[in-house]
């Protein structure tokens, strides 16, 4: 009778890694406390006052996410966390640094905002730590696909009973609140809802006529559901004149609806439709003109406005310019630019204009990559997600934070025109800084689900495998 040898295999899962995420937590929250002691050296020669009280109130918040990820979703991806709270410490340094400057402090529309958004960012992880703690399984958010597309589209139609704020109606106010930002919470919803839609119709979407210059082009009776949303994004940027958002939220869907579908056709005819659009609405509405003009000839219009007292965005768009070759390679350091000459815009949407100047184009770089880390891990959530909705809800989330982010970098450097959008973590927003903290703590749900061990067999309670190894 031949030998046997006996083995034993565990069926453990991957490790959770949380205390890899507490070492880069750790590192999240000492980096922005160097970049504090730094500013205020470089503008008062001595450590500032509130430094203990900032890092201690940054370190708190990090714990308890930490803790709550560490009990509620313990396999979740060890990065996104870290990342995310680096950002918002570093976004609140930069916004203090620019409360500090004596031109903005003369200026009659300056108003203190880095307590208000050491706040924010609070209520940011409040709303991170409920959406961990109660949202069980992501799969639960299918069941509301079409109650989601009712919330998306009353945020987002909101602004219009309110008052236009430079040029735009993209805020409400709410008394005791100031003024909101509805669709920066309209993203995450409208995520959920292409997500379920998407999940159902996918293989009729993905179904073609004909092909056509190596591409299969959709039937005609399919093409219903991207009209539709076109034709909703040009009635954002047209009665409520904001690029950014209809940029963002069409552009979601297409990503969407490629990885839904494989079809590299709805790519093709989505960036068709958006310069369309584009095009079309540039030809009547004047705020999306002057955008357009201050984009092309940044320095023409700079120049004019100084003969007709107006072209805000002009100004803003070359002082953003100078202040980025003001900074070259290395940066001016920290507290030593100049970029609070931008105006009242310096902390919000051209916050990097500030990051280009004192920490240069190295630091820039730097936080773009912190950026696509971000992306990056959501797209590799999206990858190993078991579930179909998960996945498009993922590579949805994922899709719509980097689109954020290019809208606002490539309008600050000039690549594009200005959409008036924050950036993400970093710059003065509540509305941006909540929304997108609960936009991380969804990914973190949905790769806590994918990550973590599948259930033992009843057969084996033991996790234990055996197997029979004959030589």
């Amino acid at each position: 009778m031949p030998n046997t040898n006996t083995t034993t295999v565990s069926t453990a899962g991957q490790p959770s890694r949380r205390n890899t995420e507490l070492l880069l937590l750790a590192f999240a929250v000492i980096l922005p406390c160097f970049a504090y002691a730094n500013v205020g050296l470089a503008l008062d020669g001595e450590m500032p006052s509130g430094m203990l009280g900032y890092g201690m109130g940054l370190g708190l918040l990090a714990g308890v996410g930490h803790l709550v990820v560490r009990k509620f979703a313990p396999y979740a991806d060890p990065l996104l966390l870290p990342l995310a709270t680096v950002l918002n410490g570093l976004g609140l340094v930069i916004i203090w640094r620019l409360d500090q400057s004596k031109r903005l402090q003369a200026s009659k529309t300056f108003a203190p905002a880095a307590t208000n958004q050491l706040l924010f960012s609070a209520l940011g992880i409040a709303l991170f730590v409920a959406v961990v703690i109660f949202l069980k399984d992501h799969r639960v958010l299918q069941r509301y696909t079409y109650i989601s597309m009712a919330v998306a589209l009353a945020l987002l139609i909101s602004p219009l009973f309110f008052p236009a704020k430079f040029g735009a109606r993209i805020w409400i106010t709410v008394p005791g609140l100031g003024s909101l930002q509805p669709g920066e919470f309209a993203k995450i919803v409208l995520a959920v809802f292409f997500a379920g839609y998407l999940m159902v119709k996918r293989d009729a979407l993905a179904l073609a006529s004909r092909r056509f210059m190596g591409m299969y082009l959709p039937r005609g009776r399919d093409l219903g559901p991207i009209l539709a949303v076109w034709a909703f994004s040009i009635l954002v940027l047209v009665f409520e004149t904001d690029l950014g958002t209809s940029l963002l939220f069409f552009g979601m869907f297409i990503v969407m609806l490629y990885v839904a579908t494989e079809r590299t056709s709805w790519i093709v005819f989505g960036l068709l439709m958006s310069a369309a659009g584009a095009v079309g609405v540039a030809s009547f509405e004047s705020h999306v003109q002057q955008r357009v003009q201050a984009w092309l000839d940044p320095m023409h219009e700079y120049t004019l406005s100084f003969k007709t007292g107006v072209g805000v965005h002009s100004g803003q768009s070359m002082q953003a310019l100078w202040a980025f070759g003001s900074g070259g390679v290395s940066g001016t350091g920290w507290g030593q630019g100049n970029s609070d000459l931008i105006g009242f815009a310096a902390n919000s949407d051209f916050i990097l204009a500030t990051v280009g100047e004192e920490l240069g184009l190295a630091g820039l770089m730097a936080v773009l990559l912190i950026y696509g880390l971000i992306v990056e891990r959501g797209v590799r959530t999206s990858l190993a997600a078991r579930d179909p909705f998960g996945k498009l809800l993922a590579i949805g989330l994922a899709g719509a934070f980097a689109i954020q982010v290019f809208v606002v970098a490539g309008g600050v450097t000039g690549l594009i025109p200005l959409t008036g959008m924050t950036m993400p973590f970093m710059a003065q927003g509540g509305s941006s800084v909540i929304a997108n903290w609960a936009l991380i703590a969804i990914l973190l749900k949905i790769s806590d689900a994918a990550r973590r061990p599948a259930p033992t067999p009843a057969s084996n309670p033991d996790a234990e495998m055996t197997q029979v190894v004959r030589p």
